[in-house]
Parts: structure tokens; sequence; C-alpha cells
């Protein structure tokens, strides 16, 4: 019996999520779809504007992902917008609602992947980042930056 590792394939990563949160711990989730949102998807057809996950009667929620509907689908076409459930364990899920009730902690989905034929979800759990915060990441981004270019220049 051979194992083969499952290859994922991003679709869609959330870069606002990093630039927006400190992101304290990750975890992956499977994710309900229709069979016109997983076409839409691998079409990279997905966006994560201003969504979060969200527990509600120990069940985990995705709000605010926008799946664009499926050109060539019909009736079969779901809402863009809709909430969309996360898969987990059950006593993962009552983890995160524990985590997430502390002050100031959201459950921030990082990015949207095929894991073989499934998708999957990288949930974050996040504490939001002060402007000063995000200020001192451009400036460690800039020297780094700098830093990289210089040696480029000397490599010469």
């Amino acid at each position: 019996m051979t194992t083969a590792k499952k290859e994922t394939k991003i679709i869609v990563q959330n870069k606002k999520a990093r630039h927006e949160y400190f992101v304290e711990q990750t975890m992956e989730a499977g994710i309900v779809l229709s069979g016109t949102e997983v076409k839409s998807v691998r079409g990279g057809k997905a966006n994560f504007k201003d969504s979060y996950a969200q527990v509600r009667n120990g069940e985990l929620f995705l709000k605010g992902l926008h799946i664009s509907k499926y050109e060539q689908g019909n009736i079969f076409n779901k809402d863009p917008d809709r909430d969309r459930k996360l898969l987990m364990h059950k006593h993962e899920i009552s983890r995160l609602a524990g985590l997430v009730s502390e002050k100031g902690k959201t459950l921030v989905p990082l990015s949207l992947y095929f894991k073989g034929p499934r998708v999957k979800v990288e949930l974050g759990i996040c504490r939001g980042k002060k402007t000063y915060d995000k200020r001192q990441d451009m400036i460690a981004r800039d020297a780094k930056r700098e830093i990289e270019m210089r040696m480029k220049e000397q490599s010469y």
C-alpha cells in the first residue's frame, strides 16, 4: 500500500489579514460547498474581503466569503455571499469558541486551497493590530528590502 502525499494548491490568500492582525495560531477546516461553487473556486473566483468565522450553536460558519456565480451554471448556482459551514471536530470547535471569547480575538480565514480533491480553509486565531504596530511592520519590511537590494548590488 502506497501513501501519496496530498498536493495542496492555493486558490486565494487573505493578504490583508496578516497586515491587520497578529496571527497567533492557525488551523485547517473543511468547507461545505455546492458543485457549482467548487467549479467557480477552481477558476479562482473567490474573495476574502471582510470575511470572518463565527461559532454558532456549536457549529462553525464562515461569513463574508464571496464566491462568484459559476458562469456555465444554471438553477444550481447558490447565493455568492451566503454563510458557509466549516467542518471541524466538535472538541476543536469548542476549543475555538473558548479562545475567541477572549477580548480582542477573532477567527479570520487566511487562505483557501485544494488539498487533494477537497477544498480547505486555513483559519487563524488573530488579535487586531494598532496603527503603530502596522508602521513597525512596514519599517521592518522596508529595511529588509533595502538590505536585499544592497546585497544584490554587491554580488554584481
